[in-house]
């Protein structure tokens, strides 16, 4: 299958590597960044490490693997010449339904589709979370999003609990690693309003808002009003954790729940996707893990029988880069 990306960013490359360790080719790369740094960032990841496959920055060529990919700087996509029928959207910057359509799909170089890696939050877009509501995907969806990061480790647990035990509320909190809309330094931020997001994201605890837990009703309509969440940035580099705490419609136990959780990992179709572990783990065990989630089993707590808390790690780049690489396919095949 032949795929065209426009955003080099974090998720972008991410997405790039999984496409093409699983076989499929890049025709085309967009960006407002030089060619030569997103050659560049796309080879050498702090984070993820070296990629193994050969990057080559040339004349309006990146050689990925010994395939030449074109590559365009160009801020409207509506100008770019997609060459491919799906074109992944990574650049986090068009979120609304007519901006998607006039961007991408009724330009005279249009693509057939798009799948955004961020929520689109209105109606013509169906936000995707694999293992939980992907049966719901038509030929005729022409966007789709991977929902986030968050919501993709989010929607597994939700599921679980729900099924099993029934969800009266829940409230979440993510201890969330940072990103790019955060400041290295105190200073200005120009791309959020949060003023805590304008303090150092290397040296603050920063409370901040997550659309997380209410994106999951887009998943999960029924829970609407029913789950809320916040969010924690941290000083770290990679590794969240998502603290869920439930208010569940009958009596349970830890063991019970861990159960059912650990059943869910194994088989069905969550496995692949929700982990479950034992371990006494730490955040940077988790870098490079492409499950949407593990369970922590060891911090799962039961309090009177009806309030269950778990908390579930994720590496919210390569988690969600994989799923969208998953879904990208499954659009595709349609």
């Amino acid at each position: 299958m032949q795929v065209s990306v426009n955003g080099c960013g974090r998720i972008g490359r991410l997405l790039i590597r999984y496409l093409v360790e699983s076989g499929h080719t890049i025709s085309h790369l967009n960006d407002v960044c030089s060619l030569e740094s997103a050659a560049y960032l796309l080879q050498y990841d702090s984070v993820h490490g070296t990629w193994s496959v050969p990057v080559v920055a040339g004349d309006g060529i990146i050689t990925i693997d010994g395939k030449e990919v074109k590559f365009t700087q160009e801020a409207d996509p509506a100008k770019v010449d997609w060459p491919t029928e799906i074109v992944c959207d990574c650049t986090g910057k068009f979120l609304k339904v007519p901006i998607l359509t006039s961007s991408y799909l009724s330009t005279p170089s249009a693509c057939k589709k798009v799948v955004v890696s961020a929520p689109v939050k209105e109606a013509g877009a169906l936000n995707v979370v694999l293992g939980c509501n992907d049966e719901l995907l038509t030929p005729e969806h022409c966007i789709v999003t991977n929902a986030s990061c968050t919501t993709n480790c989010l929607a597994p647990v939700v599921r679980v609990i729900k099924e099993n035990l029934g969800i009266k509320h829940a409230c979440i909190t993510t201890i969330h690693n940072v990103t790019g809309t955060q400041t290295l330094t105190d200073m200005p931020n120009t791309k959020k309003s949060d003023l805590r997001r304008a303090r150092s994201g290397m040296l603050n605890l920063a409370p901040t808002s997550t659309g997380s837990a209410t994106a999951i009703t887009e998943i999960y309509p029924d829970l609407k009003g029913r789950i809320n969440g916040l969010a924690v940035r941290v000083p770290l580099l990679n590794g969240s954790l998502t603290d869920c705490v439930f208010e569940v419609e009958r009596d349970t136990t830890g063991e019970e729940v861990n159960g059912l959780l650990k059943a869910a990992a194994e088989a069905g179709p969550l496995a692949g996707i929700l982990g479950f572990n034992m371990l006494p783990l730490v955040s940077t065990d988790y870098t490079n893990s492409t499950m949407s989630s593990t369970i922590d089993g060891l911090s799962t707590m039961v309090v009177d029988k009806r309030m269950v808390k778990i908390y579930a790690w994720y590496d919210n780049e390569c988690g969600y880069a994989k799923r969208m690489q998953e879904l990208v396919v499954k659009v595709g095949g349609l």
